[in-house]
């Protein structure tokens, strides 16, 4: 049993901390190869802290906010560290689209931003869920994509063309889509609806805020 510390001050506070923090931060991929769990007892079982070392520390403000920093420290090292975007591709590399609507997503991907940056390529991910999600444009990914006058990849009859579905593209591009509609990594404020290639200046992009350039592609809300 755990023997309870009655350091005062910032340290009694700090192991307050330590003993209910949970992990804020970036979403971590679920379904594919997600990283292991952590179990901090376990994984730090030598990293003890020293009951009798903190009783004195009481003693001592200085000395009890630096052994209560340690402890921070050693909880946070029990955590698992998010997933950067390649890391995330790789794990969910060879995939098949989980239905029509993340295969449209798919198919804007590789025709808009395969030549991109994995960060280009899941921006204009990206835009695509903004749309669908502001109330401006259709309801659904589909609609969104093939809407006319939207996307330069889409034919005259409204459709998505056939993609090469062995390259390595394709299947960055299934990931791509996964991993923006699942929504474990992005960088866009929801209220990014339009882009544009650097090579042109469309006159609706005087009229926008521009948000960010990633690669050749310039955004705006």
């Amino acid at each position: 049993m755990i023997n309870m510390l009655r350091a005062g001050g910032a340290a009694a506070a700090a192991f307050a901390f330590v003993a209910t923090a949970t992990f804020a931060g970036p979403s971590m991929a679920t379904d594919v190869d997600a990283a292991p769990a952590v179990n901090p007892v376990a994984d730090h079982a030598n990293a003890t802290i020293d009951a009798g070392r903190l009783a004195e520390a009481s003693a001592n403000s200085a000395e009890a906010v630096a052994a209560a920093a340690e402890m921070v420290q050693v909880a946070k090292a029990a955590l698992p560290r998010p997933r950067g975007l390649e890391e995330l591709v790789v794990a969910y590399a060879g995939a098949e689209p989980a239905d029509e609507e993340e295969e449209c997503l798919a198919g804007a991907v590789y025709f808009e931003a395969r030549g991109e940056s994995l960060l280009g390529q899941l921006a204009v991910a990206e835009v695509v869920l903004n749309r669908a999600a502001s109330g401006k444009y259709p309801t659904t990914l589909c609609e969104v994509i093939t809407q006319p006058w939207q996307f330069s990849f889409v034919n005259a009859t409204g459709s998505i063309p056939a993609a090469d579905r062995s390259s390595e593209a394709w299947s960055k591009a299934v990931a791509i889509a996964r991993i923006a509609t699942e929504k474990v990594a992005g960088k866009l404020d929801d209220d990014v609806l339009w882009y544009h290639a650097d090579y042109v200046a469309p006159s609706w992009g005087k009229r926008l805020e521009r948000a960010d350039k990633i690669g050749t592609h310039i955004f705006y809300s």
